[in-house]
């Protein structure tokens, strides 16, 4: 025994004297780097006193600490930077439904503030303001070289005030200009009617009221159309929306699921994940659905597109999405400003990331850009049929209620027809619903 208590005791010596031949040199090596940062904010104080003292002209010492801050969180990536106190307390707004301005929610691109989608009824929605577009001046001044929240801040001002942009635009030769009344945003997170007979929910933001305006679009639809029996599908629309609240984006994607995961999210440490999974209960009772997507879906619209696709709950329909798959933390100040800091990417269900790659539609629908008015043809062929032709036999095989059901559909028909000349990619949609209610309807 006293042999084992004296191996054990000579073993517990070597193990300390080897871990701290190891640490030895990590612990100098920690002190070097926490030596190196100490001097590089010494550097940055003298920096800010000969600013303050120097300069040829008096400097704003908040505005300069504020541009520091900044700059330091936009090195990062472009969704990481300082919000002001009154910055947060726009966003705050914007996050409830309603604030003052255009109505674009914008990235920043190389130097570059690009619009990553207008928002449905706002008034750059109205002046023609496309996903895609890169905003270059406002009123005339240049936007290179200024901040996202810089350029965010010249976009803004009084409602009823007139903004000049000047747009470059794909497949544009010159730059144009458009001019665009400022006036209060009222966001609708949810507009829901019924196609034909699909029931069409247009999503346009995730605000705190998103979940439940579905819920309650949804029913209304229902209940008019006189039960869940006479509606062929949903068509969730989520082209042109930026995104907004996490939770929001998992309550939609529960909506339609039964079981399953929905996201996850993955930070830096592996504590830090988080993984969402849906809950019983889907509210079409297992109806076909279809999903819109296009360039200006980011963020919490290509959760919602991802988690349904992944478990094979939607058709994908449209073009690749924006690819915006990392998640912002916006974390208060004492100052009552705000940091947004990225801390995690998030994962559809197969474990894809698509930061920067987007979600590719299961089917590719471009969406033809409107043309003047005077290249639009109002020639059709003349196609005659069978009915047509001098002394053509009746049909007489079928039942009036037959015919008046065959009219109908012909009807609906033509009137998605009709829609192709407005929302091409909707009317697809609903040739795709419509194909596999006939479908379901044969089992």
């Amino acid at each position: 025994m006293k042999k084992f208590a004296i191996a054990a005791a000579s073993g517990t010596i070597l193990g300390l004297l080897a871990t701290t031949q190891i640490a030895g040199p990590l612990i100098a090596q920690e002190a070097d780097r926490n030596s190196t940062v100490y001097e590089q904010l010494d550097l940055f104080g003298d920096i800010f006193e000969r600013i303050r003292a120097q300069y040829v002209e008096e400097v704003d010492e908040t505005a300069l600490i504020e541009a520091a801050i900044n700059g330091m969180l936009t090195s990062l990536d472009p969704h990481s930077s300082y919000l002001s106190p009154d910055a947060a307390a726009d966003m705050r707004i914007q996050t409830s439904g309603e604030f003052g301005g255009l109505g674009i929610e914008v990235t920043q691109e190389e130097g570059w503030i690009k619009v990553v989608s207008p928002m449905d009824g706002t008034p750059a929605d109205a002046a023609g303001i496309l996903s895609g577009d890169f905003i270059t001046q406002v009123d005339g001044e240049s936007l290179l070289g200024l901040t996202l929240d810089q350029a965010v801040d010249l976009m803004r001002g009084p409602v009823g005030s007139e903004i000049i942009l000047t747009v470059v635009r794909e497949g544009e030769t010159e730059p144009f200009e458009v001019s665009i009344i400022r006036d209060t945003i009222k966001l609708t997170a949810v507009r829901a009617r019924t196609e034909g007979d699909a029931v069409v929910l247009r999503i346009a933001t995730f605000s705190g009221q998103t979940y439940d305006d579905l819920i309650s679009g949804f029913e209304a639809q229902i209940e008019e159309a006189g039960g869940k029996e006479n509606v062929s599908g949903v068509i969730l629309d989520l082209r042109n929306n930026p995104g907004g609240l996490l939770d929001q984006a998992i309550y939609v994607s529960d909506a339609f699921l039964d079981a399953g995961e929905i996201v996850s999210t993955r930070g830096r440490n592996a504590a830090d994940g988080d993984r969402y999974n849906a809950t019983p209960g889907d509210i079409t009772d297992g109806m076909p659905i279809v999903v819109l997507i296009n360039g200006g879906s980011a963020s919490a619209s290509e959760i919602v597109s991802g988690a349904l696709q992944d478990h094979r709950r939607a058709i994908v329909v449209g073009t690749k999405s924006f690819g915006k798959g990392s998640v912002q933390t916006v974390m208060p100040l004492r100052d009552n400003g705000a940091m947004r800091l990225t801390t995690a990417r998030y994962y559809t269900p197969s474990g894809r990331s698509i930061q920067s790659l987007g979600i590719q539609p299961d089917i590719i629908v471009q969406q033809p850009r409107p043309r003047p008015a005077d290249e639009v043809s109002e020639d059709t062929p003349n196609i005659r049929s069978e009915a047509d032709l001098r002394g053509a036999l009746n049909n007489d095989s079928l039942t009036e209620d037959e015919i008046r059901q065959i009219e109908e559909d012909a009807a609906r028909a033509e009137a998605t027809a009709a829609l192709r000349e407005e929302d091409y990619q909707l009317a697809y949609a609903i040739d795709i619903l419509r194909g596999l209610s006939a479908l379901g309807n044969r089992e």
